[in-house]
């Protein structure tokens, strides 16, 4: 492939990993945010919430903040990945929710994801995720948590 032929960097696929953490639970939000473009560019957002909320607002929050970078960063493909079963399936539109202010991020978040060529949400493990969420943790002044991988944890009995 030449440079000719090969696809422009904003036609490429910016891959995007978000965090939120809600302390206490409700309480401050910290966001995480973990940007790799396709051209190995990386950039990282840690910060916190104007407001606080629950753990799912945190997460809605965060996958906000990651679709506003990567329209900054000029990405036009992207793929955000997440560890919120909750955010991946009602912002794919595969469940509901009947909490008004949940809804209301929810269909803002989904407003948020249009303008872009391809837009792709998808679920990961937590241990894939540790990049936003030491970034999420740090927003709130928080140590890393250790993420065992889930071939480590040991049975209870």
């Amino acid at each position: 492939m030449t440079p000719d032929t090969m696809p422009h960097q904003s036609q490429r696929e910016w891959h995007i990993w978000f965090d939120g953490s809600a302390c206490p639970n409700p309480g401050r939000i910290g966001l995480g945010v973990f940007v790799l473009g396709p051209e190995g560019q990386q950039r990282e957002y840690s910060g916190l919430a104007a407001q606080g909320g629950c753990n799912n607002e945190a997460e809605l929050l965060a996958l906000g903040k990651a679709l506003e970078i990567a329209r900054e960063s000029g990405a036009r493909r992207i793929l955000l990945l997440g560890d919120s079963d909750f955010v991946v399936r009602h912002v794919n539109g595969l469940d509901s929710t009947a909490a008004v202010r949940l809804r209301d991020l929810i269909l803002h978040t989904r407003e948020l994801m249009t303008g872009f060529a391809a837009c792709r949400l998808a679920w990961i493990p937590r241990h894939r995720n540790r990049a936003a969420d030491r970034l999420s943790r740090a927003a709130l002044g928080l140590p890393d948590k250790p993420g065992l991988h889930p071939g480590l944890l040991r049975r209870r009995r």
